[in-house]
């Protein structure tokens, strides 16, 4: 239940009851064993599944059916978030979804919506545990080759953060289209014996149809787009109904990117996919070396989403009074960050490059 005060504060109950019913502890979502454990007495507990198969996953919805579709800034409106075990109240972030008691440690899982936002209708859970992020850490570090090893042998994560980021997932059946030109090389001789390559242009035009499936589109704007790309893909459908169970002992939040302007982004990405993949066609299709000029207008039918929770490690390191910042896919365990970067290894990587750039030019000349 969500209460607005005057000063626009609102005050969120907790609806998800994280005690142990053994020692009183907080009970936290356990990536290993899939279940909810006390860290203190070892309690577990199943989170219960849904007879049905179909409600098992996250469900694909209309798009065009559904009413909440702006974005939301972060931070804009704060909310009171009282803790149940000892009674404190925290200030948070409006789209926060899920937070640990700063006094006594409980791991809080507030509501799934406000009345102004969609709720999550699937989750990603953690497969990949905190001591697993930081051993593919070091595995990640140690294989960084322009990276210092004294940076290497003493990059240490700080403490993790297990965090749901948002995101949207969006199906289309695709038609477009197109019109191109291709060009076909052939090779002519002139009356001295010589040599030359001509390409013989052609034009062309068509329909590709395809069905996208899952296309991700980040629903935050607060972390670094570039080194998320570095640790996707997630595997979507390996997903479940969306549980505040799931949440329990991690950090999450709500979408800042809502519906429309996450479509806007999904149409600009399947558009540089569709652009691939209708010039490979037409190179395939008559044997042509080179395609230009495509031109081509996508209509997109039977759209669908999904709003998935996918879970990520998050963790820095410091070298040199510099910190350095990283993420571990939570369900696969690929590692992207930012490391150090010895200027010397570079250099001494450029020698030897051109020094075997220039032995293979000897060679062939000779």
């Amino acid at each position: 239940m969500t209460q607005q005060h005057e000063d626009g504060v609102k005050e969120v109950k907790v609806d998800f009851n994280t005690e142990c019913p053994m020692c009183s502890a907080s009970i936290a979502f356990d990536p290993s064993s899939g279940k909810l454990t006390c860290p203190y007495c070892d309690y577990e507990a199943e989170i219960a599944t849904p007879e049905k198969e179909a409600q098992r996953t996250a469900q694909e919805m209309d798009f065009k059916a559904t009413d909440r579709r702006e974005s939301y800034d972060w931070g804009v409106d704060k909310k009171t978030l009282v803790c149940e075990e000892c009674g404190a109240e925290s200030i948070y972030d409006a789209l926060q979804v899920a937070d640990t008691c700063p006094y006594c440690g409980s791991h809080q899982v507030m509501e799934a919506s406000t009345i102004d936002t969609l709720a999550p209708n699937g989750v990603c859970t953690f497969n990949v545990t905190e001591k697993e992020a930081g051993s593919n850490f070091q595995k990640w570090i140690k294989g960084r080759l322009f990276t210092p090893s004294a940076a290497k042998k003493s990059a240490k994560p700080e403490a993790f953060s297990g965090v749901y980021i948002p995101y949207w997932t969006f199906d289309s059946n695709t038609m477009s289209h197109y019109t191109a030109a291709y060009g076909i090389t052939r090779i002519v001789e002139d009356r001295e014996g010589n040599t030359r390559t001509e390409i013989d242009w052609y034009r062309t035009s068509g329909v590709y149809q395809r069905f996208v499936d899952d296309e991700l589109v980040l629903a935050s704007k607060r972390y670094d787009g570039e080194l998320l790309r570095k640790v996707e893909p997630y595997n979507t459908t390996d997903n479940k109904v969306y549980k505040p169970d799931y949440l329990s002992g991690f950090l999450a939040e709500r979408y800042s990117i809502g519906l429309d302007e996450g479509w806007g982004i999904a149409q600009r990405q399947i558009h540089t996919t569709l652009e691939s993949e209708i010039t490979q066609r037409i190179l395939r299709q008559y044997g042509a070396s080179q395609v230009a000029n495509l031109q081509f207008s996508t209509t997109h039918d039977q759209i669908t989403y999904k709003y998935l929770m996918l879970p990520m490690w998050l963790s820095s390191f410091r070298y040199k009074e510099k910190v350095y910042q990283f993420m571990v896919n939570g369900q696969t365990g690929k590692v992207g960050g930012r490391a150090p970067i010895s200027p010397i290894r570079v250099t001494i990587a450029v020698i030897l490059a051109l020094i075997a750039i220039y032995v293979i030019y000897v060679f062939t000349q000779s």
